[in-house]
């Protein structure tokens, strides 16, 4: 968490500072620095919430209705090396994504989170078996081959706007002339809004923890509708959140000012749109009419698991929904790709027919 906590971190802050912003477009070299800074925030993050956790564990708030000390000492050195363990824990596993991005296939850190949750899939299928009976797991698998389908054909739609560029001498050479498209897909902004989201709505489950003792009625208020999923208020507020974090995010990773100002400047047009600022606005308009549906559907995924949570009485690890389906389902896609990319470039066929 601390690892993807800070890269999205740094992608923001991209877009904001201008000294990184610079360091984007240096390529390579760029790239690596900004590496180097996400290693040091990602630190700086689990140093953070090591601390946090220990904190709670120590005033006995971290697990619900636990009656024994969790720590055998309340010592100042028994919580650093706690710290320190949990921070170089975050280190290693830091350093193992790395190793599969460099040497592997894919982002090593989305594969090792992928991992994770197919080793808990199964276990969340057995126990609703266990729980609601196995004609509700029957009915359970149908409606997620269904969910997965729908998630593949969402993953995978994009609107392609054609763009031409036009000959031009250089030298004696002649350039341009070819036509190709811009990919706008419709989840433009990947699982990121659901991480937002999912974290801004911790905040008051970790403010009722901190506040148990309290009888202060903005404790009370937040326990009742924001701690437990399964509340019309708590879904509502994700929903709305995540509708807004992912036109957010979209604004500030994809710039129509940019794409319409390179097209400009290597003769590039979309037919039937002037150059420049008429390119810049329907680009705007056309990515903003294709993230609502991006939205609508990160927004309805999300809700699945607390939907669950209140018709079949299952727990927050429902398997078919919220971030471990749109994680499964896209590493695994972008995983075939990685794979296809890497057989045709050494002349095979592809991986699949």
């Amino acid at each position: 968490m601390p690892y993807i906590t800070a890269s999205i971190i740094l992608q923001l802050l991209v877009v904001v500072i201008p000294r990184l912003e610079a360091l984007k477009k240096e390529g390579q070299s760029g790239q690596t620095k900004i590496t180097q800074y996400t290693r040091y925030l990602t630190l700086g993050l689990a140093v953070l919430q090591a601390t946090g956790i220990v904190a709670l564990a120590r005033s006995g708030n971290l697990l619900q209705n636990c009656a024994q000390d969790l720590l055998h000492d309340n010592g100042t050195t028994t919580f650093l090396i706690m710290v320190i363990t949990m921070t170089a824990g975050t280190a290693v596993i830091m350093w193992l994504g790395e190793l599969i991005t460099e040497r592997g296939i894919g982002n090593g850190m989305s594969i090792l989170i992928f991992c994770q949750v197919v080793a808990t899939f199964p276990t969340a299928l057995w126990q609703v078996g266990k729980s609601q009976g196995w004609w509700t797991f029957g009915v359970v698998i149908a409606i997620g081959l269904v969910i997965v389908a729908g998630v593949i054909f969402i993953e995978q739609s994009q609107r392609r706007i054609p763009v031409q560029y036009a000959r031009r001498m250089v030298g004696r050479k002649m350039f341009g002339g070819s036509s190709t498209y811009i990919p706008l897909k419709v989840n433009q902004a990947g699982i990121i809004p659901v991480i937002f989201a999912s974290s801004l709505l911790y905040l008051p489950a970790m403010a009722v923890q901190f506040q148990q003792n309290s009888n202060s009625g903005w404790v009370s208020f937040l326990a009742d509708y924001f701690v437990v999923g399964d509340h019309p208020v708590y879904m509502a507020t994700y929903f709305l959140l995540i509708i807004f974090f992912t036109y957010f995010y979209v604004s500030i990773t994809f710039n129509p000012q940019e794409v319409a100002d390179n097209m400009k400047k290597y003769g590039g047009f979309i037919p039937g749109i002037r150059a420049g600022k008429p390119t810049q606005d329907y680009l705007s308009y056309v990515l903003s009419r294709i993230t609502l549906p991006g939205a609508l559907y990160l927004g309805l995924i999300s809700l699945i698991p607390l939907i669950a949570l209140v018709l079949i009485d299952a727990n927050q690890n429902f398997p078919f929904g919220g971030t471990s389906i749109l994680i499964m389902v896209g590493v695994a896609l972008d995983t075939v790709k990685q794979i296809e990319s890497q057989l045709q470039q050494r002349n095979y066929e592809g991986f699949l027919r």
